[in-house]
């Protein structure tokens, strides 16, 4: 039996990897009006608008280029749709990076690769989501 495609609340969620996260968070913050949601710790800042997530990620400079996605985020209301979607895209052939897990943050989620290699995080993320 096929399970059935779980409703998700779109693509509000970009993580970008930095070089200078002082410099990049102060751009987003000062000039662009994003507020600091969450600090993990010295290499991790989460930003937010209100309506979606900004993760900058500083990363060590290997001679390329500095900016890149990291991922992109689909946003779900209830946080049991985490799992509802590891299943269904699971059952699909999707290919996973790990299991769902909930964060330090209450958010919830996994990760999984588009066909071409995009890092999608799907996440249950309180300050974004209904539920």
């Amino acid at each position: 039996m096929s399970l059935p495609r779980p409703q998700h609340a779109g693509m509000r969620h970009v993580a970008l990897n930095v070089l200078d996260l002082p410099l990049v968070e102060s751009f987003y913050v000062d000039l662009l009006g994003f507020a600091v949601e969450w600090r993990p710790d010295e290499d991790n800042v989460y930003l937010c608008s209100g309506v979606d997530n900004l993760a900058l990620h500083k990363v060590a400079d290997t001679g390329s280029k500095a900016q890149a996605l990291a991922h992109t985020g689909i946003i779900v209301d209830l946080i049991d749709q985490v799992d509802q979607w590891y299943d269904y895209l699971a059952e699909n052939g999707v290919k996973m990076h790990n299991q769902a897990k909930t964060h330090r943050d209450g958010a919830r989620s996994f990760y999984c690769s588009d066909p071409e290699g995009v890092v999608v995080q799907v996440i249950f993320h309180p300050p974004l989501s209904k539920g």
